[in-house]
């Protein structure tokens, strides 16, 4: 059985890196994949806490270019806004998530059906956006205005219902505020770093007291291949955005989230 649970995790921490960066719902995918592998974590925090490999991944990816922002972040204006955007994008997600976890994770993150739903949604307002002729107004993530943070984050809140896509949510926001679609996936990723990191710690301390010694090998093996996996994605995302756009994450949505309908529907 313990052998069975490990594969599981593996399955899903594949998972997990292959999607927490793309707009289609990371969690959506999990949740919908352990559904029907029939894998049960102790009180959700599997789905949450192997997001540390993910978090880990891109800060391995952006090393480089977080250092640079913590040398210069003293001494100059621009690295100070920037860093206060992000900040700012990040604190109405963690507002509303401390406010609501027990209600997302007990009911939320139980309602497969609704996970479909979003995926679908999701997908459509995705191939709709990335077809629509917007004329962006910011290129580069260091130039975005304060207010636009805000949006962006305001955006992101709606990513509290699993199968809606925290970088999808993010990522569409920056675009109807007049992100171009490179920059709009690279604030997603900033912004992915306190969000997620916010979300492992407060998981781990609301579920400090059932994780037993039993569950660590489990999130141990799905950490480890979503570090893995979210390393590859992170690396060649940005150049894909640039060039073909976010069309094949839409339609994969619609896929996803149709065919779980339908095996919901006829299996339950």
């Amino acid at each position: 059985m313990q052998d069975q649970s490990i594969v599981s995790a593996l399955l899903l921490g594949l998972l997990e890196g292959l999607t927490e960066f793309i707009p289609v719902s990371s969690t959506g995918h999990i949740l919908l994949a352990g559904h029907f592998l029939g894998f049960e974590s102790t009180g959700k925090a599997f789905e949450v806490l192997i997001q540390l490999g993910a978090i880990l991944a891109i800060l391995s990816v952006y090393f480089g270019r977080l250092w640079k922002l913590l040398v210069d972040l003293p001494r100059d204006g621009r690295t100070q806004r920037f860093v206060l955007g992000i900040l700012v994008a990040f604190l109405p997600a963690a507002f509303i998530g401390a406010l609501a976890h027990d209600f997302i994770k007990t009911v939320l993150f139980e309602t497969p059906m609704l996970i479909c739903i979003m995926l679908l949604i999701g997908g459509v307002v995705l191939l709709w956006v990335d077809r629509w002729a917007l004329q962006p107004r910011y290129h580069d993530v260091m130039d975005y205005p304060l207010s636009l943070c805000l949006k962006i984050g305001l955006f992101q809140c709606l990513a509290m219902i699993p199968g809606t896509s925290r970088s999808g949510a993010t990522i569409v926001g920056a675009l109807l505020m007049g992100a171009d679609k490179r920059s709009a996936a690279e604030f997603s990723f900033f912004l992915a770093m306190p969000t997620m990191a916010g979300a492992f710690a407060y998981d781990l301390y609301k579920n400090r007291d059932i994780l037993s010694a039993a569950d660590l090998p489990i999130i141990a093996a799905g950490f480890v291949m979503a570090f893995i996996s979210a390393v590859i994605v992170v690396r060649f995302l940005l150049d894909y955005v640039s060039r073909h756009g976010y069309a094949l994450f839409g339609w994969w949505r619609i896929i996803v989230g149709g065919a779980g309908m339908i095996a919901l529907l006829m299996l339950g």
